[in-house]
């Protein structure tokens, strides 16, 4: 049995609350689920019979004996139905199938420009999404939910972008109403580095309350999780490090930045940016994978860049670890995968400049997950989304 817990509130732990017991724990038996409610058993017996006549909740064997019968046990039925992610960057994207924990089943990955626009880029995607419900044998009637994040500022509660530097027609069009009538379910859109930091969260850093997670790709952006769950901030715009404008000693003219200011944290350091200077040092690449490779083979103007890029995220990063005083700040993004030369630029920096007490526990790494952060969380937080307490009344009626 698990640790009792202090009991809910009877009048508040309704069938929400019950399945967001079996959603975090493998099997619980009627008396469990008493114990960790105050519920009577009448009222259990009540609930469960709810959420198993809705197929949420499953039988899961028999549980150890009590005196009597073995108790019977029940668990989260994840297999129930599906959900559909994507994890769009500025030049790929990422989609799965996953079941209703969650959890990955299925993934591809392909190129793509979010430039091209709303309607070109959510249409690869449901062709994406088609094909993964073919490989996995099932419907459009069996998904649950779609999680989309998106390379840009997102109003969270409207599910739109906004003013995005380099989404263009992206701005406050609706995409929820475009899988409106292709899929009969909820439709969830969030930042692409809100999604990453929660995928680092939960899968490596569970026990930390603060987490920044910083991608450094095309472009530079951050998520942040505050006492365990994502600060997005009034609007949505929480994060947005990328665009802090810096003064930088040995630049005679501020760069001109893709949102149109001038000195951007990411007019210095993105990767578009490193792209442009390497061109403007004679060293003629096109993409960030190909300025990424020419790093690597120890190249002096592209190892200086690369280095003077860390120090610049390393300012921005310091200012951010002394206003929040997160416990671990993990980097992701393309630019990750040169950590031999921008981590040594980030360290200084955030160490030299951020309080002692901000910095004396603190840990920087690069990410676990990879590319696939992104997917990970924006998986977790549809389902934590679509099986929020208040939603699962509202649930169970729809898919009865």
């Amino acid at each position: 049995m698990p640790t009792p817990a202090p009991p809910l509130a009877v009048a508040t732990a309704g069938l929400g609350d019950v399945l967001q017991l079996f959603r975090t724990e493998p099997t619980l038996t009627r008396a469990d689920v008493m114990a960790l409610t105050g519920l009577s058993r009448s009222t259990v017996n009540q609930r469960l019979d709810a959420l198993l006549a809705a197929a949420l909740v499953v039988p899961s064997g028999e549980g150890a004996p009590t005196g009597g019968r073995p108790a019977s046990r029940f668990a989260f039925n994840s297999e129930r139905g599906v959900l559909l992610v994507a994890d769009i960057g500025a030049t790929g994207m990422r989609t799965a199938l996953c079941n209703l924990r969650g959890e990955v089943r299925q993934e591809h990955e392909q190129s793509l420009d979010v430039a091209t626009g709303p309607d070109i880029v959510l249409s690869v995607v449901d062709e994406a999404f088609r094909a993964l419900l073919a490989e996995a044998g099932r419907a459009a009637a069996d998904v649950h939910g779609i999680g989309i994040d998106v390379p840009g500022p997102v109003d969270f509660d409207r599910g739109q972008v906004v003013s995005p530097p380099i989404m263009s027609g992206w701005d406050r069009y609706d995409i929820r109403a475009w899988f409106a009538g292709r899929y009969d379910c909820p439709v969830l859109v969030d930042k692409d580095v809100n999604a990453m930091a929660v995928g680092e969260h939960r899968s490596l850093y569970p026990e930390v309350r603060q987490l920044l997670m910083v991608k450094v790709g095309t472009g530079v952006g951050a998520g942040m999780i505050i006492d365990g769950e994502v600060f997005r901030g009034a609007d949505g715009a929480a994060g947005d490090i990328g665009h802090i404008q810096l003064t930088v000693d040995d630049t005679d003219n501020e760069p001109v930045c893709r949102c149109g200011n001038t000195g951007c944290v990411e007019a210095y350091a993105g990767g578009w940016a490193l792209v442009r200077d390497l061109n403007a040092a004679g060293r003629p690449v096109s993409t960030v994978q190909e300025a990424l490779a020419l790093i690597r083979t120890g190249d002096v103007t592209a190892v200086r860049l690369a280095r003077r890029a860390g120090r610049i995220l390393g300012h921005a990063i310091a200012d951010a670890v002394s206003l929040l005083n997160p416990g671990v700040v993990v980097i992701g993004g393309q630019l990750a995968q040169i950590e031999e030369q921008l981590f040594a630029g980030i360290r200084e920096m955030v160490y030299r400049r951020s309080l002692p007490l901000a910095t004396r526990k603190l840990s920087i790494a690069a990410t676990a997950l990879g590319p696939r952060s992104g997917l990970v969380g924006m998986a977790l937080l549809l389902a934590d989304s679509i099986f929020a307490a208040h939603r699962v009344e509202g649930l169970i009626a729809r898919r009865d």
